[in-house]
């Protein structure tokens, strides 16, 4: 498996992409200023994230995304640390993320990454997104907001 970036004569992979945030509106907003990563295994695109800057010396990681069937085998955490790494080498000081209040298995995979939470965007969901999202059994209505520090 290798990590890479896309290469600009690629296309996005939209369906995994689309894994993780249900708006092709928002993905193409963030697709066209951000940095896209790719996992292969075996040439097939398994796992994709996205960083986008945000702030001075700050980057959010924007989606990160694994195939369903190969979810649960830790390629969501390498694609994660990666994407810090990468962060980190670019030379961004803080990188951000945030997930849904129903995206449970998220929260704790950011957290096991060395990410806080930091803050609460209230109704994020509600507002931003014209249909009701149901994850978990929970209704997502508001955006965890998570950041680390590079610098340490």
């Amino acid at each position: 498996m290798e990590i890479r970036a896309l290469r600009s004569d690629e296309k996005p992979p939209l369906d995994l992409l689309l894994l993780a945030d249900p708006s092709l509106e928002v993905i193409h907003s963030y697709m066209n200023r951000g940095y896209c990563y790719v996992m292969e295994s075996d040439g097939q695109i398994i796992g994709v994230y996205v960083l986008i800057d945000t702030r001075p010396q700050t980057v959010e990681l924007v989606n990160v995304a694994v195939l369903e069937q190969e979810q649960g085998k830790g390629i969501g955490k390498k694609l994660v640390l990666h994407a810090i790494e990468t962060a980190r080498f670019m030379g961004y000081k803080t990188i951000e993320i945030g997930t849904g209040n129903s995206s449970i298995a998220q929260l704790a995979l950011y957290q096991k990454c060395g990410f806080r939470i930091v803050g609460v965007d209230r109704d994020f969901f509600i507002i931003h997104y014209p249909h009701a999202i149901y994850e978990n059994g929970i209704r997502c209505q508001d955006m965890i907001r998570l950041s680390q520090n590079l610098s340490d």
